[in-house]
């Protein structure tokens, strides 16, 4: 049996403008695995992570997108996500007047198809913020408004945690955290890990504090739209020691 998540076959995207981001891309996640991608400033990380997700300001001009066999290359993005994929957004948005309790709610009987019981929605919400050391009083905080820049983050995590995505595609969520802030953010990941071992992670990563004490299975070399190296986790080191000289020309 097939346990292949996601599949992009030969894929090129394009904003608005018709200007190229994504040239050819190919990449298969599956079931439990960690992908890390890597990549100079401008090769296309965040456009590929929100191409994934189905973002409207990018366009796929060609190649396909497919969830569990299924081509969700022209799926809106909520439909996506009640597939089971989860994006935790570089700069993760403000959203005044809702709260992060009645988003949280509303987001998990959207992607699971049904109300979610109150008593248990509220263990598992005081449970998952305990976890992340965030204080209770952030549930009836508007989403992510007047948070720091750690605070969002560390939303976002929470956001993953209790909707239990299939795969969670982090787009430099350690950007800007402090030690402790990346530690637990770690925590939080290494958590839904192990909440279910079929959950997959795609990385979007400049740094090597997230990523070292992570199971990673693959790393990817993301330059001018495209992959074109793929290693084992020991590649994190060598482009923390080199940077990415050496893949620049391939």
């Amino acid at each position: 049996m097939d346990q292949t998540l996601l599949n992009i076959n030969n894929l090129y995207a394009t904003l608005e403008s018709g200007k190229e981001i994504i040239c050819g891309l190919d990449l298969k996640v599956g079931q439990g695995e960690i992908h890390v991608i890597m990549g100079p400033n401008g090769a296309g990380k965040s456009t590929l992570a929100n191409v994934i997700m189905g973002h409207p300001d990018y366009f796929v001009k060609d190649g396909n997108i497919y969830w569990q066999g299924e081509d969700i290359t022209d799926l809106a993005s909520n439909e996506r996500a009640k597939k089971g994929i989860f994006l935790s957004f570089q700069t993760p948005e403000e959203i005044d007047g809702i709260t992060m309790r009645d988003f949280l709610k509303s987001a998990k009987a959207a992607t699971c198809g049904k109300p979610v019981p109150m008593l248990a929605f509220r263990k598992e919400l005081e449970e998952t913020l305990n976890l992340l050391q965030m204080d209770k009083a952030y549930a009836d905080r508007y989403v992510n408004f007047g948070f720091s820049g750690g605070e969002k983050k560390k939303s976002e995590i929470l956001q993953l945690l209790m909707l239990d995505a299939k795969l969670a595609i982090l787009d430099e969520t350690d950007s800007g955290l402090d030690v402790d802030a990346v530690k637990t953010v770690k925590e939080g990941i290494i958590h839904y890990r192990n909440q279910d071992e079929t959950h997959s992670l795609l990385i979007i990563s400049h740094s090597t504090k997230l990523l070292k004490d992570l199971p990673v299975d693959y790393v990817h070399v993301l330059v001018n739209g495209k992959i074109v190296f793929t290693g084992g986790k020991e590649l994190i080191q060598k482009i923390d020691r080199e940077g990415f000289a050496d893949f620049l020309s391939m």
